[in-house]
């Protein structure tokens, strides 16, 4: 029996991205409830739980980077995207069977590096399909689309976090890890493989020009990309957004697991709550998708937005109520009242039913800025960053929570989660993806801010001031500078071409030492490299911000 192309229908279109949206949640889920919910038992602190978590969305906060290759390289035979799907779906498979080949806990080290391996290929996949989707989507279909997606993002965790934790008893950890590798098959089987992505003739022109025209076409396409960044308003506004919390975090990340361990639930009673909540967010998501396509987006998210921070304010109050303020040790637990347990359950779930309403309109609203000329890349570095938001989100938390108590944290959380509302109002769709005349102006300022962050960076590594437990999330913000600050003078370089041609090559030689910045966890010891790159660096940035950028000030053909 022949398949049918999901691709060919609207409601198959819905059906397709949700199934391929399990795909992704599904490892998430798995490291934030299953593994979160089993250190914290093991009496592992909130601060190195927070870290554990957000070393599985790393990944995904950088997964931008592949963009522009599944945009230019394709295949002719599997489909622009969906031979990139397909290719990722078989590696997040096997890197889970190899899972059941670890002694666990004893190489609980060598588990997690597979796992930020196996969470590299879903960040891959979570590229083609969002720039699939980007192509694919009719415009009055994707707030609906992406709470479908995100839906279907939701019951992948639930049966990467609570399916596991129910079949632990059954089949052991090992069974859990052949189980979601058998889902994500599954879907590549019934799913991905009968898909029929049209060719465009275009596409059919860079694969035969050969690997040299490719490599062409990747310089032209870096300078697309960066204009659509910068071209307008819009899709300037979308960078701020993306890297700012998307409404309170700390009832979906760790604070949740850590909490519900300590009040003195079991695995089954985590494992309910984390289903439940998965539940009701994906039938939200949906709805709330479903409510923007019709009263628009904007107001409908900032609403959204709002609503995150109700419960996480009203599980301050029980807390407070019952002095559960610090985190304690497993041997100096006590019993929790039945009013407070109560509480995170009502909590949790009224954040499950605000969280869900926002992730498929958070979503919509950047495609709608984004160009789809450069979906791959553009898309998906906004959803990085946001994933880059929910790391650094998750990092504060765990240390928040050791040094102020779970009620402050929540309060903090509570207030920085509305800071989103301030751009929001400026994420406006524009008829002219390629440029509104503003970009030179963006550009100049970009260029001036990294400069700054390059030079932050230098009395932070000489020890000027010290950061503390605060450190992993300083270090993370550095990472994002010097990872920007690379992009940028790269991408910049090709933009401006000639007429800033030292500022261009110092540009594309600092670029890729820029990169090397992260090596810096593992060679401490080249520390006059790590003083002397990001000084150098700042200097060509400040030669750009003086820059006019004359490129990016004339509208691009397709918008005259």
């Amino acid at each position: 029996m022949r398949l049918p192309d999901l691709l060919a229908t609207r409601r198959g279109r819905l059906a397709a991205f949700f199934f391929l949206y399990i795909t992704e949640g599904i490892p998430l889920g798995f490291a934030a409830t299953a593994v979160a919910t089993q250190l914290r038992r093991a009496d592992v602190g909130p601060a190195e739980i927070g870290a554990f978590v957000a070393s599985f969305y790393l990944p995904w906060a950088f997964k931008w980077a592949f963009g522009p290759f599944i945009d230019v390289f394709t295949s002719a035979r599997l489909g622009k995207r969906r031979g990139w799907i397909l290719g990722t779906q078989i590696m997040l498979v096997l890197t889970l069977l190899a899972c059941t080949f670890l002694d666990l806990p004893a190489q609980l080290g060598l588990l997690t590096g597979v796992l930020l391996v196996h969470n590299s290929f879903g960040a891959m996949q979570d590229v083609a399909i969002d720039a699939l989707a980007v192509s694919t989507l009719h415009e009055d279909e994707r707030g609906v689309a992406n709470g479908f997606m995100f839906a279907g993002a939701s019951i992948g965790m639930a049966m990467g976090g609570s399916g596991v934790l129910f079949l632990m008893p059954l089949l052991g950890l090992k069974g859990g890890f052949v189980f979601v590798a058998a889902c994500i098959a599954a879907v590549t089987v019934l799913v991905v493989l009968p898909l029929r992505e049209p060719a465009a003739a275009a596409d059919e022109v860079k694969r035969a020009a050969g690997l040299a025209s490719a490599g062409r076409e990747l310089r032209r396409f870096g300078v697309e990309a960066f204009r659509s960044f910068l071209g307008t308003r819009g899709a300037w506004a979308g960078l701020w957004f993306s890297l700012l919390p998307a409404g309170a975090m700390s009832l979906g990340l760790a604070l949740q697991s850590n909490l519900a361990v300590e009040i003195g639930m079991d695995d089954d009673s985590v494992a309910w709550m984390s289903l439940w909540s998965s539940v009701i967010s994906a039938a939200c998501m949906v709805f709330g998708g479903w409510l923007s396509d019709r009263w628009g987006r904007r107001r409908m998210l900032g609403l959204y937005l709002a609503l995150m921070s109700l419960p996480v304010a009203y599980l301050m109050g029980p807390l407070l109520e019952h002095d559960w303020i610090m985190p304690v040790a497993a041997d100096e637990r006590r019993v929790a009242p039945a009013a407070l347990v109560t509480a995170v359950w009502v909590a949790v779930l009224l954040y499950a039913v605000a969280q869900g309403l926002m992730y498929g309109t958070r979503s919509a609203i950047m495609m709608d800025v984004t160009n789809p000329a450069v979906a791959a890349t553009q898309f998906t570095a906004y959803m990085a960053m946001m994933n880059l938001a929910i790391a650094y989100s998750a990092t504060w938390q765990g240390i928040a929570i050791e040094a102020l108590g779970y009620p402050k944290t929540l309060l903090i959380d509570a207030v920085i989660g509305l800071l989103c509302l301030a751009v929001l109002p400026f994420i406006k769709p524009s008829g002219t993806p390629a440029g509104d005349g503003g970009g030179a102006v963006r550009a100049r300022r970009l260029a001036l801010l990294l400069a700054v962050g390059c030079v932050a960076w230098l009395p932070y590594r000489a020890g000027v001031f010290d950061a503390g437990a605060a450190a992993p999330i300083f270090e993370t913000l550095f990472t994002l500078v010097f990872v920007a600050s690379a992009v940028f003078l790269a991408a910049g370089a090709a933009t401006l071409g000639s007429t800033a041609q030292l500022a261009g090559r110092l540009g594309l030689v600092l670029a890729p030492l820029l990169l090397a910045m992260y090596g810096r966890r593992w060679w401490p010891q080249l520390d006059l490299l790590y003083y002397a790159v990001p000084a150098a660096a700042a200097l060509v940035l400040l030669a750009l911000a003086r820059e006019p950028w004359q490129a990016l000030r004339v509208e691009q053909p397709a918008a005259a």
